[in-house]
């Protein structure tokens, strides 16, 4: 399966986050910053009930690869 094409969105009903796989380099940043909410051994990985909108907003804004964004 190529996951190159991959996109998924996951919210908290105030913000959604919007995920390209294609894009993500595994830099592991949102793991490190935010481990409760971004768990990429489970499914969901994005766990947006385990994080505020704020501390998700901070990690996010931090992707280096931009594999993850808020949805506008």
């Amino acid at each position: 399966m190529d996951k190159s094409n991959i996109v998924k969105e996951y919210t908290n009903g105030e913000i959604t986050v919007v995920w390209q796989a294609g894009k993500c380099i595994h830099s592991a940043n949102c793991v490190r910053h935010l481990a409760n909410v971004f768990q990429p051994k489970t499914s969901p990985w994005i766990k947006m009930e385990n994080g505020s909108s704020a501390e998700i907003r901070a990690t996010v804004e931090m992707c280096p690869s931009g594999a993850l964004t808020l949805k506008s």
